[in-house]
């Protein structure tokens, strides 16, 4: 292939290699810095239980060996692994489900705003802005964690 490889090829790279150890894709980010491509993946593990070193570890020589089989980014790139942090990207239903209450920051169907999450009905996920509902379909929009939790969900 060696291209410049498309965020949603190489998240499909990513989970091809790391879905059947326990671990979730959450987001794929192509940066720059310093004209050399560094390859972010950002993973949860399936059992939900926190992200330890050795599984960042774990998940990185895993994906790497497909990364190189696959071959998706022309030239020389570094392959990085974290995990979902204090800005946790939400994209399914079940990530706005755990962290009920919390707010998120929105972005997309029109919608840019920062509120709690009110409710999760199968695929739509309710927030208050302002005292206003607004209901959103998961993954028809943006979304990250813009308040962190007290314990792990």
């Amino acid at each position: 292939m060696n291209n410049n490889g498309s965020n949603n090829q190489l998240e499909q790279i990513a989970q091809t290699a790391l879905t059947p150890m326990g671990f979730e894709v959450l987001e794929v980010q192509v940066q720059n810095l310093g004209g050399q491509p560094i390859v972010l993946v950002r993973i949860d593990r399936l059992d939900e239980q926190p992200v330890t070193v050795d599984d960042l570890t774990k998940a990185s020589r895993a994906a790497e060996a497909e990364f190189d089989r696959v071959d998706p980014i022309a030239g020389e790139y570094r392959l990085e692994f974290e995990s979902p942090g204090a800005k946790r990207p939400l994209t399914r239903a079940r990530h706005f489900e755990r962290m009920l209450g919390l707010k998120a920051r929105v972005r997309g169907e029109g919608q840019a705003f920062t509120a709690p999450i009110v409710a999760v009905d199968g695929e739509l996920i309710s927030f208050d802005v302002a005292g206003e509902r607004i209901t959103l379909r998961a993954g028809s929009f943006q979304a990250n964690l813009a308040e962190f939790p007290d314990r792990h969900r």
